[in-house]
């Protein structure tokens, strides 16, 4: 999700860093493109992350961060208590995760990853998806938890392009409209990026799901909460 942290990062603006990334961070599920520099890493090769807190001490970090990783835990509750337990008193959780509407658009299991095992909603008591959490619900109940910020982000997202639900025949010519964008791009034919989006709007209007967040668009949600000190 290197691509995808690369676009967070934009929208935040200046001072953000500051104020949220300082002293001791773990960059959870980081890839090759840490959060900031001065983050630890923690990927595949460094273990389980829905296991961390075997591997990671307790209330070790001032921020723990994560994108576009909780989705593919097994046990997200589970997982995210755990990252939730390296996080010291005062500090910060940075989440990152897709929006379920914009992203898997109606569609289960995933048809634009298929490594994903659950799906994130911003409220509601209900959702079309079997998998699905209600983000802020599930951060709400960590011990200690104050959510300071939870947004849907859609910067750049085309809600004409957008499903509201996907059935077999439109996973087929997804299919298809992949193997058309590729050649495409495999031919250099499309070096502005004009013929892709003409091409994609052209098979959007015969039933082709479109995964927006391959070009310039997120469709997700950030939610920043920050754990208060234990009251006795």
């Amino acid at each position: 999700m290197t691509d995808e942290a690369r676009k967070t990062r934009a929208l935040r603006g200046p001072g953000f860093d500051e104020k949220y990334f300082q002293g001791r961070v773990i960059d959870i599920g980081c890839g090759p493109d840490l959060v900031v520099p001065n983050a630890e890493p923690f990927d595949l090769e460094h273990g389980d992350a829905g296991n961390i807190a075997s591997i990671r001490d307790a209330a070790a970090y001032d921020t723990v961060a994560s994108s576009h990783c909780l989705e593919h835990m097994r046990d997200v509750p589970n997982a995210l208590a755990q990252w939730w337990s390296l996080v010291r008193e005062g500090g910060y959780l940075v989440l990152v995760v897709p929006d379920e509407d914009l992203y898997e658009q109606g569609g289960w299991p995933s048809l634009f990853n298929r490594d994903h095992k659950a799906t994130f909603r911003l409220g509601g008591s209900g959702s079309w998806s079997p998998v699905s959490y209600d983000i802020r619900r599930l951060v709400s109940d960590l011990p200690g938890a104050k959510i300071i910020n939870c947004e849907r982000q859609d910067v750049g997202y085309d809600y004409r392009l957008k499903m509201r639900r996907i059935w077999p025949l439109n996973r087929v010519l997804y299919r298809v409209h992949v193997k058309v964008f590729t050649t495409l791009v495999n031919l250099g034919a499309d070096q502005n990026g004009r013929l892709c989006r003409l091409t994609a709007r052209l098979f959007r209007m015969i039933g082709a799901p479109i995964d927006q967040t391959t070009g310039i668009a997120v469709a997700q949600i950030q939610l920043i909460a920050h754990r208060e000190a234990h009251r006795s």
